[in-house]
Formats: structure tokens, C-alpha cells, sequence
């Protein structure tokens, strides 16, 4: 398990606010879209009780990981719970320690290019650039040129409409936040089935683009 996992599912959601019961409603619409990533953010309250829930419940089905993990003492304290990737708003050499330690996926959050590439050698398997809606799609662009062996992964200001932008630009998937999933909504059918409609109009975009990237590659071949 590592990049290709990440790459093969193509989008993270990013949740904010959920509780062991409301992450089970808010997975299963998600994975009925075809997103099968969810990064519980450990600000949340009994976030580790989040993760538990969300990591039992799915199984190997869906991807359940921790996100705004700031040291390494947290990074352990939700893989114990059952998360298989950390993300980290920042570069710690620490927190990227840990993940290794016990085997899962370490995305810290980089901006420059030398942040990203400190991360990438402290052992990160992929750099969460953040906040990407900062520059975009074209910084992004920008940064793999010169470093195409580091995966990228843009979060923050990603929405359905830049998301192929994003993928046509090097990275090997995105996060997306409130655009996806917002707890602060109440989870009535009707959201439940927007969210679902929304995860499947992320997953159709990267999924087209892809597509269109494999062809082209083929063709110049």
C-alpha cells in the first residue's frame, strides 16, 4: 500500500466534524459516488473514535486515514486506531518518523518547492501541496516540471470545476474539503444524495481526464 493506492482512488475527501455515527452515512454516500478516501481531520472532536468507526465499518472497501496531524503522538495514536495514511498540514520530520515506523502512507503538507522536496527526502510517500487554490493548477504544473519523480497531491480550494486542471497538471490525486462534504448540513436524504451526486461528478471528471492522458500517451508512443 502506498502511491498507487492513493492514485488508484484518485480523490480524498477531506471531512471536518463527523461523529462515529454520522461518518458511516457520509462514507456510504460517498463510496456509492466512487469516492473511497476519507481523511478524518484529528481537530475533530473524538476523532480517533471517528476513525475507528469508519476503519471498522468499511473494511478494506474504503480508504480511512487521518488528516491535520501535527506530531508524531497523534500519527500514532490513529494508526492504533486503524488509519492507513497520515496527512499533515506541514513538514515534520517526526510526525513522517512515526508513519513509516508502522508501515502506512505519510502525505505531509508542503507549499514551496523546498519544502516539498525536504518532505519527499525525510521519506514522505507523497506531498500534500497546501493550500494549492493559492496559485492553482499552474503552480502545480510548475512544481512537477522540475521534480516528476515526487507525487503531488493538491488540497485546498479544489472543486469539481479545476479538479481535471489538477490531474492534467501532474497530480496523482486531490483533496477536496467542505466543497464535498460539509458536517455543518444536516444529514438528510436529500444531502446524502447530493453528496453522493457530487462524489460522482469528481470521480467521473478525474476518471475522463485520466483517460484522455492515457490515450495521448499512446498516441506519442
Amino acid at each position: 500500500m502506498g502511491v498507487a493506492e492513493i492514485k488508484k482512488r484518485g480523490i480524498v475527501a477531506v471531512i471536518r466534524g463527523a461523529t462515529p455515527d454520522s461518518i458511516i452515512s457520509i462514507g456510504n454516500a460517498l463510496k456509492d459516488g466512487g469516492v473511497t478516501a476519507l481523511e478524518i481531520t484529528m481537530e475533530t472532536p473524538r476523532a480517533v473514535s471517528v476513525i475507528e468507526a469508519a476503519a471498522s465499518y468499511f473494511g478494506e472497501d474504503v480508504m480511512v486515514g487521518a488528516g491535520t496531524v501535527l506530531d508524531a503522538e497523534t500519527a500514532r495514536a490513529a494508526i492504533l486506531s486503524g488509519a492507513k495514511f497520515i496527512f499533515s498540514p506541514t513538514v515534520k520530520k517526526e510526525t513522517i518518523t512515526m508513519a513509516k515506523r508502522y508501515g502506512v502512507i505519510s502525505v505531509p503538507g508542503a507549499f514551496t518547492p523546498t519544502e516539498i522536496l525536504t518532505a519527499y527526502e525525510y521519506g514522505a510517500d507523497l506531498i500534500k501541496v497546501f493550500p494549492a487554490g493559492t496559485f492553482g493548477p499552474s503552480y502545480l504544473k510548475n512544481i512537477a516540471g522540475p521534480m516528476p519523480h515526487i507525487p503531488l497531491m493538491p488540497t485546498g480550494g479544489v472543486d469539481v470545476h479545476n479538479t481535471g486542471d489538477y490531474i492534467r497538471a501532474g497530480a496523482v490525486a486531490v483533496g477536496v474539503g467542505s466543497t464535498l462534504v460539509n458536517t455543518k448540513n444536516a444529514l438528510t436524504e436529500e444531502y446524502l444524495n447530493n453528496m453522493k451526486e457530487k462524489a460522482a461528478q469528481f470521480t467521473k471528471e478525474v476518471r475522463k481526464v485520466r483517460e484522455k492522458l492515457d490515450q495521448k500517451l499512446l498516441v506519442t508512443k
